[in-house]
């Protein structure tokens, strides 16, 4: 200090402590916010020595998704093997029957969806028990494969919904993709309600026009068919009709089971958010800071803090951590509590 009572610099090479301190903190708060995330789970990388380039599954632009091909081979396959099998039956089943193909088709459809309308029926022993397999074979197909490519496409749908909703704005990409994430289950709900909507229409619509049943007969059988009620009192019995419910029976039926799978997940994840706000929102207390000591030193770092937190929104449970912490050992090959290069490579060798 100088005589005057003005501060003087401190010597080269001395460091003020409590600015070292704060530097350590600020660094400290930094590594927290800008920690690079891990790699995306969809990333592959590039070929290695020995290994051959693993196949993966990637959306390209003016091609047919592979879960699309897959899809359509199971189904090309399933409705092929059942028109093919139940044309060659055809004789052993009674109904109300217009061309031996379509009708091989639609009650194979029919029957995969669980509609059931009655019109055409096994009549033998043999067509009870093809039918008792393909319903089953059928309802395999529908809930691995089918609901997979449903939720494929809606996903695909949502962005040009939310650029819809946001026409009369001026939203870039980067903003339309960040509202799409925040509101994933919600837009799915919407996409797939105005989707549904539009199926019951033109449902109602073919009904009463092509089938000849009264406006409301025909949104009774539309409602009887997409919920699989099925009661066969109104049904497609034209051959127009029939073509025409191959496809649209698919896809309303899958379009209906998809909007209730997306309404009980928005549920949840509405659940989910009102419990994070909660636990962001509400003050911490002795008792809590105890709880998340997890290492019992008396001090609560940012990692624990966080880890605390994390359990507290159902995002981790204890299992979690303990396996993870396991692994961390089995790499930490020199004791140190910290990884690096060499404990890597070490503990993978």
């Amino acid at each position: 200090m100088a005589s005057n009572g003005v501060e003087e610099p401190l010597l080269s090479g001395m460091v003020d402590p409590s600015v070292q301190t704060k530097k350590k903190n600020s660094l400290k708060r930094r590594r927290y916010r800008r920690c690079k995330s891990a790699p995306l789970a969809e990333f592959v990388p590039p070929e290695t020595k020995g290994i051959g380039r693993i196949p993966r599954t990637e959306s390209i632009s003016g091609k047919l998704h592979p879960s699309f091909k897959q899809v359509a081979v199971f189904l090309a396959v399933y409705l092929g093997v059942g028109a093919v099998t139940f044309l060659l039956v055809r004789n052993q089943i009674e109904g109300k029957k217009t061309n031996g193909f379509l009708d091989a088709v639609y009650f194979c459809v029919v029957t995969m969806t669980t509609v059931g309308y009655g019109d055409l029926v096994p009549d033998s022993t043999l067509t009870k028990l093809l039918a008792c397999a393909f319903v089953f074979t059928g309802m395999a197909l529908i809930g691995l494969t089918l609901s997979k490519a449903a939720d494929f496409l809606v996903e695909k749908q949502e962005i040009l919904l939310v650029k819809a909703l946001h026409m009369t704005h001026n939203v870039g990409t980067t903003e339309i993709l960040k509202e799409v994430e925040t509101n994933k289950a919600r837009y799915k709900c919407l996409t797939v309600f105005i989707l549904l909507l539009v199926l019951i229409i033109i449902g109602t619509i073919f009904l009463a026009t092509v089938e000849k049943l009264d406006l409301v007969d025909a949104f009774y059988c539309v409602c009887a068919t997409i919920t699989t009620l099925g009661y066969g009192d109104k049904s497609f019995s034209t051959e127009v009709g029939r073509a025409f419910a191959v496809i649209w029976i698919l896809t309303s039926t899958i379009t209906l089971a998809q909007f209730f799978l997306y309404i009980a997940e928005l549920s949840t994840e509405m659940r989910q958010r009102a419990l994070a706000n909660w636990v962001r929102t509400r003050k911490m207390t002795s008792v809590d800071l105890e709880a998340a000591d997890i290492d019992d030193d008396g001090v609560v770092d940012a990692s624990d803090f966080i880890i605390y937190k994390l359990k507290e929104m159902g995002k981790i449970s204890q299992e979690d951590i303990s396996l993870l912490l396991e692994e961390f050992e089995h790499l930490d090959v020199d004791q140190s509590g910290t990884l690096s290069v060499s404990d890597i490579t070490l503990a993978q060798s």
